[in-house]
């Protein structure tokens, strides 16, 4: 099976945790692995990965430094991209049997000079930092900052992708079998000027977005988009949370309001995107559970053949055997306060 893997900033760097080399390698390492399994397993691996914490730590050092010497986002996208497609590819070749043929390619996307999101940042990268520290540094830097989860962050523009420079020379590459890890942290940023010539645009392009257009491009048959949770949740971090183990895009887009615009909400779009074009399955998941959520056994389930949400139990997805035409009493015995929320029957 042709499966792109999108990694997540938060899948290869754990929310909260310091971003030192000694952490980013070991998080690397331990995702190679896992890649390294689906390989040997006979999958053909495309890998596409987030970059928000190192690109906002890579913007923080250069606006350190003096005033002329500060470098654009889009140099720091490229730097971004270089620093962890060189890791994972390190890794991957410590992983893989000797030989495995892997390549990192850099990857430029383009985007609409006049898209509406360069007026309204609200892509965030970088460190966490509290209220007083993300107030301070946006007026020392004239950064625009919003809440992140429990803390604030730096936020920039976050344009569509439009389409992949590169697209033939990855699909070649993938057509040539070779592990490929593309569209490092959305891809760099360009589009054309008035000359029709081609320039960075100051922006950090949403990985998802990126993966699942590449991932159409190649012609996957599955798109797995691997974070820090388990998957996509209802009324996420509230005591009455549930997990959704499968949904459609229809239904997935009227809940659209549950998903907070700078962390799941991208992640559904893309995986909505890719499996309504698509006919295909996307998955949402935790890096952890990778090896599952390839088996459907884990993860956040995405195709145009679900009829609604389909949510998660204490005894798991409930599943009716193929000819039962009622409901057995172990499906129906749930704990109080559990409701089955759907059933199907084949």
């Amino acid at each position: 099976m042709r499966i792109l893997i999108a990694l997540g900033g938060n899948a290869l760097l754990k929310r909260g945790e310091v971003l030192s080399p000694a952490h980013q390698q070991l998080a690397i390492d331990t995702a190679a692995q896992s890649l390294a399994g689906l390989v040997q397993a006979g999958h053909q691996v495309i890998i596409t990965h987030g970059s928000g914490p190192q690109v906002g730590l890579l913007a923080l050092q250069s606006a350190a430094g003096p005033a002329e010497s500060a470098l654009p986002l889009d140099v720091l996208d490229a730097e971004s991209q270089g620093w962890l497609g060189f890791a994972i590819e390190l890794a991957l070749r410590n992983a893989l049997p000797a030989g495995t043929e892997i390549v990192t390619l850099l990857t430029q996307i383009a985007v609409a000079a006049d898209d509406p999101a360069f007026a309204s940042p609200s892509k965030p990268i970088g460190p966490v930092y509290t209220e007083a520290e993300a107030g301070r540094l946006a007026k020392a830097h004239g950064w625009s900052v919003a809440a992140d989860g429990a803390g604030w962050r730096r936020v920039v523009a976050s344009p569509s992708p439009v389409d992949v420079i590169e697209r033939r020379s990855i699909a070649r590459l993938v057509r040539a079998g070779a592990l490929v890890i593309c569209g490092g942290g959305g891809g760099i940023p360009v589009a054309r000027d008035a000359a029709n010539r081609w320039h960075g645009m100051e922006a950090v392009i949403d990985k998802d977005a990126s993966s699942a257009m590449i991932a159409r491009m190649i012609g996957a048959d599955l798109l797995v988009i691997l974070t820090d949770v388990a998957g996509v949740y209802l009324d996420y971090g509230k005591p009455e949370a549930r997990l959704i183990r499968a949904a459609s895009p229809g239904a997935l887009a009227a809940h659209a309001i549950d998903f907070h615009a700078g962390s799941m909400g991208p992640k559904v779009d893309a995986a909505c995107d890719f499996a309504h074009r698509t006919g295909r399955r996307a998955a949402i998941g935790a890096l952890d559970d990778l090896p599952a959520i390839i088996e459907d056994r884990a993860g956040t389930r995405i195709t145009s053949r679900e009829p609604a949400l389909v949510f998660a139990t204490p005894k798991g997805v409930q599943e009716i055997p193929k000819g039962v035409q009622e409901i057995p009493k172990e499906v129906t015995a749930m704990p109080k306060g559990v409701a089955i929320t759907s059933i199907k029957f084949p």
